[in-house]
């Protein structure tokens, strides 16, 4: 079905109304909770140490490529990072702890924050190779769109290098819609960066949010923790009902 064009009294083709618009809050300090991940509020000190072991292992160096920051070669180096993090307003940082144990995992940003035009960002993301691929990294995400959506936000955004295959492939399956590329957007690290934009407005919202809850079940893992059916697939479905 395509969408009907509204024309203004000059025969001009506008936009739809959005009636009773209000800007939303900004994201605050809060905690969200679920049943394997915690955001909470990025404090240096609590989760400092945490987050230290699990993303600046000599062996995690290479997630750090399409991250503004270098790798950081000591603990009190990158506590002066996580000092300047707690303090900013936009990005927001929050720690990502697992439920199960409250240990600090990975970091995570609400940025660009846009009340007047109802956008929002999220990035900043380093998640610790325990993260990668577990229920707690797309839970994490989920939370964090859920809260966006619930204070009023319309559009949640996702960016990243237009290289960084793993992040493209992470949007998508979460439930973003990939709007194009951004040419030489940025210079980060010396190096050009070309910016893929991805995102999800609000009338896709419940569909994605379901398909979320889907994934998220233990119905869709087996004994060995194996899923049943992917996110992706669940995603890709529920974008197609949303469809005009």
């Amino acid at each position: 079905m395509e969408t009907p064009v509204i024309l203004n009294r000059f025969g001009q083709p506008v936009g739809e109304p959005v009636p009773d618009w209000q800007p939303p809050p900004r994201p605050q300090r809060d905690v969200l909770g679920g049943r394997f991940a915690r955001l909470e509020p990025l404090d240096p000190v609590r989760h400092g140490d945490d987050l230290f072991a699990a993303c600046c292992a000599p062996d995690n160096d290479a997630g750090w490529t399409y991250l503004p920051a270098m790798p950081f070669a000591d603990r009190a180096a990158y506590q002066a990072a996580l000092e300047d993090h707690a303090r900013a307003e936009d990005p927001l940082f929050f720690a990502i702890v697992d439920a199960t144990n409250g240990r600090a995992m990975g970091e995570a940003s609400y940025l660009r924050i846009d009340p007047d035009g109802g956008c929002i960002e999220v990035g900043h993301l380093h998640f610790g190779p325990a993260m990668r691929g577990a229920r707690m990294a797309t839970e994490a995400m989920s939370l964090m769109m859920a809260h966006a959506f619930e204070l009023g936000d319309r559009r949640y955004e996702w960016k990243c290098d237009s290289l960084n295959a793993p992040s493209r492939r992470a949007a998508l399956r979460l439930g973003f819609t990939f709007e194009g590329e951004f040419r030489q957007a940025r210079v980060v690290k010396g190096r050009n960066r070309d910016t893929a934009w991805f995102s999800i407005i609000d009338r896709e919202w419940p569909a994605v949010r379901a398909a979320h809850s889907a994934w998220l079940d233990d119905a869709n893992f087996d004994e060995r923790g194996r899923q049943r059916v992917s996110l992706s697939m669940l995603t890709r479905q529920a974008l197609s009902r949303t469809s005009p």
